[in-house]
């Protein structure tokens, strides 16, 4: 994005940018057929159990003035304007918390005035959403979302990791309280007594981590060995909502046994009981608030637009991030300007405003990405099958895929380019002009290694999700036969599914790996610094960012100042312009914190005599001695081979577990090699195993260096650099 703080200059580009687009955003959608309602599916449990949470909170906080088919009318609205007229339709928006705390501190100000009351409390928030709507105008025509450009990964990732740590609290809150008594519930009724409230919540632990464990495990269905490839692939695209009909289910079990209320279920009124469209016609009230609470919502009215205009913006900017290899440009002025639209219409309806929500946005990139990889790859499996059937050559059935997948991008010449195409074949042991051996090369997996990671750009899952969560209004009767402990379940797969891919908390696993298991670290996909940076300067590094968190996290807990932890993120800027340059170097910091995240290609993994075997285990005692692990694997000379051959160290166990999921969306490498029996192999024979593309010898992970490129920092350093090195060959790919 370029920044421009000119009035009206970055509307008028995002504007221009995404007309060209806009056709290409419906046809793209409806030519994936009905693959998209996996993405959809996904996305939309993942926006709609939130909100209707926080519509029971808003229901408890403000004694049932707002309840969850307000946040749910207002998520739907907001989601279909933005997903048909809006700039970037990867954003999700919702009704999230800070708006709740808002709402609530809002309520109990104007319930404790005689000339406010809660009578008039809607139409009083209807003037604050007026005043915040002028300020995001000006936020947007004065280019103030260029600033999102001075938003560094340490900015973006922490929050991520704080909207985790807050959605992981509210499922403990939530989880305890099912042991207590309700409020405003009377304590004398047979279901909350002691007896029955410990049972009430031992079965909402039952049903929370039954949820947890079995969404997490569905996600990666596709890696199971039982079932079909259809089987496995439908339980992986819809594997977590069936699974919230499937405990929903379970909690009726025991219906006949214990009281009406056990478990406890979701509570919120009908769309046409009496008072729930009482909202609906605030604006006939907005002229009855006195002129001086008129004037006075300007007040937390600056203190809403401040949190949506940060909200909104890292919500987008973490939706498109480098690594998704997003081809269409961005919308961060015209987004804005756009919420401020939809702040005006939900305050004159009397509905909680929605804006960019994590990690849902971030999440719904993920799955386009899965759904473009899986449409991608079945187009280059079926072509290269029908190229091996004619006697084909290797480079014959890579050309021919070649073409396939330049057929399936988009040929929008405003687009940009495909960042990588197919990723070029490594060094092959199968000859490029011999016939290709299907047992001797497996066509999936090569495939899967070839594709780079890309996201199918478009708005029809954007604006179906947003349509069922309005259905979820007429469908509130269904809706509360969900019991809360399911929804305190899935708060904690939301918290745990944002995390993978996250630099800030990949970091914390590497420091909390033993020593002896790092070498694992580089048998998957790993960020550069890995390899890069020294142990020492990756822990204090950490150690700040933690510490960091720590203190935002800390600042929610206090009642009304705690929405403004955004203004925490936002002094990171200056921060890592300005401070952290004088306590770390600039080559270390750039790629601890790089604009863009490069992932390390996995190393192979590779069996090890027992001969060799014996020889890692005093490498093995001699790394987890050093100091820094970064600075072992630049100065030792042997270390590819060594951790080539450290791999001993696994189990078969540990082998089979080589099939990952990867952040970008179910995206897998199977690093083991290949098992055709259960006898034991020999050295020779595992030569003959190992996929044809394993290399003989395996360059840096930098992109610029596998180009034989050098960036004028790393031609400043030397070729010596311990921070950049040669780009030395490695023994990885040799077996003995």
């Amino acid at each position: 994005m370029e920044e421009s703080f000119v009035p009206f200059r970055g509307i008028k580009n995002d504007v221009e940018k995404r007309l060209k687009c806009y056709k290409q955003d419906w046809t793209g959608g409806f030519r994936a057929g009905f693959s998209i309602l996996a993405p959809t599916t996904y996305i939309f449990f993942a926006s709609a159990i939130p909100v209707i949470s926080f519509g029971e909170q808003l229901d408890r906080e403000t004694d049932g003035t707002l309840t969850a088919v307000q946040t749910l009318a207002s998520t739907a609205l907001c989601g279909i304007i933005h997903s048909i007229i809006g700039g970037q339709p990867l954003l999700i928006l919702g009704v999230a918390e800070p708006t709740v705390i808002m709402y609530t501190f809002m309520f109990n100000f104007a319930k404790n005035r005689s000339d406010l009351g809660s009578k008039l409390f809607l139409a009083w928030t209807g003037w604050v959403c007026m005043w915040t709507a002028l300020l995001l105008f000006l936020l947007a025509i004065l280019g103030a979302c260029s600033i999102i450009n001075r938003f560094t990964r340490i900015a973006g990732e922490l929050f991520g990791l704080l909207i985790a740590m807050l959605f992981m609290q509210e499922a403990i809150k939530g989880i305890v309280d099912e042991f207590r008594v309700p409020e405003r519930e009377n304590p004398k009724l047979i279901e909350y007594q002691p007896s029955w409230r410990f049972a009430n919540g031992m079965f909402a632990l039952v049903l929370s981590f039954g949820l947890l464990h079995t969404a997490l495990r569905s996600r990666k269905a596709r890696s199971w060995r039982y079932g079909s490839g259809c089987l496995r692939g439908f339980i992986a695209d819809y594997g977590v909502p069936l699974m919230v009909l499937v405990w929903t289910a379970v909690s009726y079990i025991p219906a006949r046994s214990v009281p009406k209320g056990i478990p406890r279920r979701l509570f919120s009124p009908n769309p046409w009981s009496p008072g729930a469209y009482e909202n609906w016609t605030v604006i006939k009230d907005m002229l009855n608030v006195p002129l001086l609470y008129i004037i006075g919502a300007f007040i937390p009215a600056t203190m809403i637009a401040v949190l949506y205009y940060f909200d909104h913006s890292v919500a987008s900017q973490l939706a498109q991030q480098k690594e998704f290899n997003l081809r269409k440009p961005s919308s961060f002025h015209y987004d804005l300007l756009l919420l401020g639209l939809m702040v005006i219409i939900c305050g004159l309806l009397g509905i909680p405003p929605a804006n960019g929500v994590i990690p849902q946005s971030p999440m719904h990139t993920k799955s386009l990405a899965t759904l473009k990889h899986q449409l991608l790859r079945n187009r280059l499996v079926e072509t290269a099958h029908k190229c091996i059937s004619n006697n084909a050559s290797l480079g014959q059935v890579y050309g021919s895929m070649q073409e396939a997948y330049q057929q399936m991008q988009s040929p929008l010449i405003y687009q940009e380019s495909s960042a990588q195409g197919l990723k070029e074949l490594k060094e092959s042991r199968i000859q490029m002009d011999a016939p290709v051996d299907e047992n001797a090369f497996d066509i999936e997996k090569e495939i899967d290694d070839l594709l780079p990671v890309e996201v199918k750009e478009q708005r029809l899952s954007n604006l179906l999700q947003s349509t069922m969560v309005g259905g979820c209004v007429a469908a509130m009767p269904l809706l509360k036969r969900i019991p809360t402990s399911v929804l305190w379940g899935y708060f904690a797969f939301m918290a745990i599914e944002s995390l993978p891919g996250n630099q800030f908390w990949e970091r914390i696993l590497l420091i909390f790996t033993a020593p002896s298991r790092r070498y694992k670290v580089l048998e998957n996909y790993h960020a550069t610094f890995v390899e890069t940076v020294p142990f020492k300067t990756i822990l204090v590094f950490t150690i700040f960012q933690t510490a960091y968190l720590l203190v935002c996290f800390g600042i929610t807990w206090v009642p009304i100042a705690g929405v403004l932890f955004p203004v925490m993120i936002m002094l990171l800027v200056p921060v890592r312009q300005y401070v952290l340059p004088r306590f770390f170097k600039g080559a270390h910091l750039q790629d601890l914190d790089a604009a863009e995240y490069e992932e390390a290609p996995a190393l192979s993994f590779n069996l090890a005599s027992e001969r060799e075997m014996s020889r890692t285990t005093s490498f093995t005692r001699e790394m987890s001695r050093s100091a820094s692990f970064a600075k072992d694997m630049s100065r030792n000379t042997s270390f590819a081979k060594d951790m080539s051959r450290s791999s001993s160290f696994a189990s078969d166990g540990e082998i089979l577990d080589g099939m990952v999921t990867r952040s970008r969306g179910e995206i897998r490498r199977m690093c083991s090699l290949k098992h055709t029996s259960c006898s034991e192999t020999s050295s020779k024979e595992l030569k003959s195993l190992q996929s044809p593309r394993v290399s003989e010898k395996v360059y840096s992970p930098r992109v610029s260096e596998l180009k034989g490129e050098l960036s004028p920092r790393q031609r400043a350093r030397g070729p010596f650099s311990p921070s950049v090195g040669e780009s030395k060959p490695s023994n990885l790919g040799k077996s003995g």
